[in-house]
């Protein structure tokens, strides 16, 4: 079951720059070049990124974003939607009012159709309070062992995080993490990456030492080999990698070309050990989206019905 072989993705109808986002993520950047074609340079670099993943075994179910209501961020849908393997759908709470839009109950009624859904919990509601939780972007689960990871900000917290967490049955590892600047990280994903057999994680940006003591304690406990990456190689989504499994059987590492591009040649030569590394070109939605590859994709573990 895990890595997912299956995988949800969202062709984006009006990409661009979402104001509303920017202020707690410190990696979108409003390049006015980009700005002027970005719904044509974001369309065409999905298409690319999904016909690399289908050539390399990966099963994509695309669902096309809808023209209205506007929704900038629509590419990046692992934030409203988990999809787990007991059955469970998890649809999160989302600090933009601009994002919320992007849950779609259409979506949720094809995945019923063809998958085997016990349960929806919808956690939505817990926007009106002011909590936020967006999905894989604020959770980093660690499938195999049980465990959930999160750094705490704006847009991950504590109280939900905990409450989902006994929802699916995880340990959840609470931490806070800032960058170089001292600005706290937006999601959890871009700092770190869970496979089933190594971590890659920017550990110097967990400030409470013990804390990062804990998290690295975890990680070693469950027999992964731990990879530290910079603060630079963080900023260049180094840290925002996913792992999933071809139809034969192959573990894949997918990452954008510019996290590939960061790697030193250890690091390159180590993670090569787990899996064959899958470079995406997305500029465009990483400058202006903030988000990266992983951002992009909803691994599907729910069971299929029988055919």
């Amino acid at each position: 079951m895990y890595p997912a072989s299956k995988i949800i993705m969202i062709r984006p109808a009006s990409f661009g720059f979402n104001s509303e986002t920017a202020g707690s993520n410190a990696f979108q950047k409003n390049n006015p070049e980009l700005s002027e074609n970005s719904g044509k340079l974001a369309r065409a670099e999905f298409d690319n990124a999904v016909e690399i993943l289908q050539k390399a075994g990966i099963e994509v179910h695309v669902f096309e974003d809808t023209q209205l209501p506007h929704k900038p961020d629509a590419v990046f849908p692992n934030n409203w939607i988990s999809l787990h393997d007991d059955g469970i759908v998890i649809l999160y709470p989302m600090l933009s009012e601009k994002r919320r839009m992007e849950r779609r109950g259409d979506i949720v009624k094809e995945l019923i159709k063809g998958y085997k859904v016990s349960q929806v919990h919808d956690l939505s509601a817990s926007e009106s309070e002011g909590k936020f939780l967006e999905g894989t972007g604020s959770i980093v689960f660690d499938h195999l062992h049980k465990f959930a990871y999160a750094a705490l900000s704006p847009r991950t917290h504590l109280d939900l995080f905990l409450n989902l967490c006994s929802i699916i049955g995880y340990k959840p590892v609470a931490f806070h993490a800032a960058d170089k600047n001292g600005s706290e990280i937006y999601h959890t994903n871009v700092l770190m990456c869970i496979g089933s057999r190594f971590a890659v994680i920017c550990d110097e940006a967990v400030t409470d030492e013990r804390e990062r003591e804990n998290v690295l304690k975890i990680l070693r406990e469950t027999e992964h080999v731990v990879i530290s990456i910079s603060f630079d190689q963080m900023n260049t989504f180094a840290g925002n990698m996913i792992l999933l499994r071809t139809k034969s059987g192959d573990d894949i590492l997918v990452m954008s070309e510019s996290a590939l591009s960061s790697l030193s040649k250890e690091q390159f030569n180590e993670l090569s050990k787990f899996a064959r590394l899958l470079p995406l070109s997305i500029p465009t939605i990483e400058t202006l989206g903030g988000g990266s590859a992983r951002c992009m994709i909803a691994e599907n573990f729910l069971p299929e019905k029988a055919r």
